[in-house]
């Protein structure tokens, strides 16, 4: 199939890597730009361990000024990919719930439970859940460590197969990457939605659906890996 990718920089490289050796052709249209808090205010103290819920988590803890405290402490990441993101970034202690944030909160509530000490979630802006609420117990203090910009547009080769008929389908990681997906297609958003869209989440397809886009698959569980073997059914 002719795929587009919509995942933001730098993990988009080894989506595409993935799907061209299952010989599909890739384009790539990073419609988020992830964006570090500089020096993001962590608060006093200490903490009992890190929760992440993406990889950019990860690489803003390893670009932080308390990068040497932060590193030595035990991560529990939402899946494989923000797992092996905590490792890349200097991280020895790290267990995957290999599923969403409700497995992220029942694994870190199960290692973390009568700690007197807070968890730290380094969160993005935008985030679909309160990890605080879903872990009884335990204290978490939330801290935004990263932001999301949208692209203003398609890049333009981007656009071109898109007006073109060049693409088959699209794999979309994220809610907001969705929304912005429609925006940048506003003047080919029949186009758009009449392709084939490969959604992460329930919740990332909800605009495709609101839009009426008609060919939606939703991946089995919330990671690349269950996303990839998705297109890879379909395909066959």
């Amino acid at each position: 199939m002719r795929l587009l990718v919509t995942r933001p920089e730098p993990d988009n490289e080894r989506t595409a890597a993935a799907l061209r050796a299952q010989g599909h052709d890739v384009l790539l249209a990073p419609l988020l730009r992830i964006e570090p808090v500089p020096n993001a205010d962590l608060g006093p103290g200490s903490f009992a361990g890190i929760l992440l819920t993406s990889a950019n988590g990860a690489r803003a803890a390893a670009a932080h000024r308390r990068r040497s405290q932060l590193l030595g402490l035990p991560v529990v990441a939402v899946g494989r990919s923000s797992a092996a993101a905590a490792r890349a970034a200097g991280f020895t202690d790290v267990a995957s719930a290999d599923g969403d944030a409700r497995d992220l909160a029942k694994l870190a509530g199960k290692r973390f439970k009568g700690s007197q000490l807070p968890l730290l979630y380094l969160a993005g802006e935008e985030r679909s859940r309160d990890l605080s609420a879903d872990l009884s117990g335990v204290a978490v203090r939330t801290v935004v460590a990263y932001r999301a910009a949208p692209a203003d547009g398609f890049p333009h080769p981007v656009r071109a197969a898109l007006e073109q008929g060049r693409i088959d389908a699209v794999l979309h990681f994220s809610r907001r990457s969705v929304e912005t997906y429609i925006e940048c297609a506003e003047d080919l958003l029949e186009q758009a939605l009449a392709l084939t869209h490969f959604c992460l989440s329930a919740r990332a397809a909800e605009p495709l659906e609101d839009a009426g886009a008609e060919q939606i698959h939703v991946a089995d569980r919330p990671d690349e890996a269950s996303l990839l073997a998705l297109v890879a059914r379909q395909a066959s």
